[in-house]
């Protein structure tokens, strides 16, 4: 089985403990995202002392940005329990069901990837969002009935890493909306140098600042790095703290640049410049050219790379920017412009 890439967001299994060790508890230690925090510690300190449930929370952003760390804050913050689950595993309407009604007053639902719910689930949860009720349908044909069971005052907290596949009549029912913003540098070392602490880590500054620069802006990527250069450290180093020589060594190893793009992004804007003469590309040819699956290209690569940009979205496809030809080390074409309109 393939390795899976250093810098993928996307939670994997060797994640799951690693982020219940280092995962903030409240919002006093979650870094970064200020606005967001601002304004939630503002709601929910409302919300406690109208002593209500919160209203419905939608956290939407690109994968490995904290939106599951921000459900169990907000569940931590309100003293309610939380119950957890993803819009792949609702497949049917019992399903949802059975969550629903196992549900305490001011408890909270928090489903993953919300927009993998299947429609005839949404027609469900609208009631349930709204007015707090299930309609299930006993019986087929015309003998079939509804009967409507009253549920308690409860609270879903959806997260999507793909907010515009959300339909319009779902979004609506959320009263809150947050939207989760690449990390700043500094942010991402202030998060290393906490995860470092915890683990009980001796990590200089310098190479706390090294990991953020290659860590495509997200915390989830960051400390797996940290992982990694913690293992290289063991083995090749003296024991004592972790430098930036060392991460340097450690990241040159796993081919992450400088930039924090790895061989993937790379081969992205090689396959554009040297088949497709920069682009514009759609997604799919980009997908069967590097062997990835577009989802994956569309929802973890391609956000950083633009965020950087290295990479533009026309209504033509996808095309390399001056700064992407720049990076790749080729010269950007004279007709640049007009490929970018």
């Amino acid at each position: 089985m393939a390795e899976e890439p250093l810098l993928n967001a996307r939670e994997l299994k060797e994640d799951k403990t690693w982020d219940l060790t280092l995962r903030p508890r409240t919002l006093a230690d979650y870094i970064g995202q200020q606005q967001v925090k601002d304004n939630l510690a503002i709601f929910l300190q409302a919300a406690r002392q109208r002593e209500e449930p919160i209203e419905h929370v939608l956290i939407y952003g690109p994968p490995g940005l904290g939106k599951t760390t921000l459900a169990h804050i907000i569940a931590r913050e309100m003293a309610i329990n939380i119950r957890v689950t993803s819009g792949t595993a609702i497949t049917k309407s019992g399903d949802l069901a059975a969550l629903l009604t196992n549900l305490q007053e001011g408890d909270i639902l928090f489903i993953d990837e919300i927009h993998r719910l299947p429609k005839i689930i949404e027609e469900v949860l609208y009631p349930a969002m709204e007015d707090f009720v299930l309609d299930i349908i006993l019986g087929k044909g015309p003998a079939a009935q509804v009967v409507r069971l009253n549920l308690p005052r409860f609270t879903i907290i959806g997260a999507t890493t793909r907010y515009n596949l959300l339909s319009a009549p779902l979004r609506e029912r959320f009263g809150v909306t947050y939207r989760l913003d690449f990390y700043r540098k500094e942010d991402i070392a202030e998060i290393i140098q906490r995860s470092a602490r915890l683990l009980s880590l001796k990590l200089d500054p310098e190479a706390a600042t090294e990991i953020s620069k290659r860590s495509r802006a997200t915390p989830r990527v960051a400390n797996r790095i940290l992982k990694r250069v913690r293992d290289f450290s063991q083995v090749k180093g003296d024991g004592g703290k972790i430098t930036v020589g060392q991460v340097k060594s450690a990241l040159e190893l796993l081919a992450v640049d400088h930039m924090g793009l790895e061989e993937l992004d790379r081969k992205v804007l090689r396959s554009i410049v040297e088949k497709f003469g920069g682009g514009p590309v759609g997604l799919n040819t980009i997908s069967a050219i590097v062997q990835e699956d577009a989802g994956t290209i569309e929802e973890v690569y391609e956000p950083y790379l633009m965020q950087m940009g290295f990479l533009a979205r026309t209504s033509r496809g996808r095309v390399v920017t001056e700064r992407g030809y720049e990076h790749l080390g080729v010269t950007p074409p004279s007709d640049l412009g007009n490929k970018l309109l």
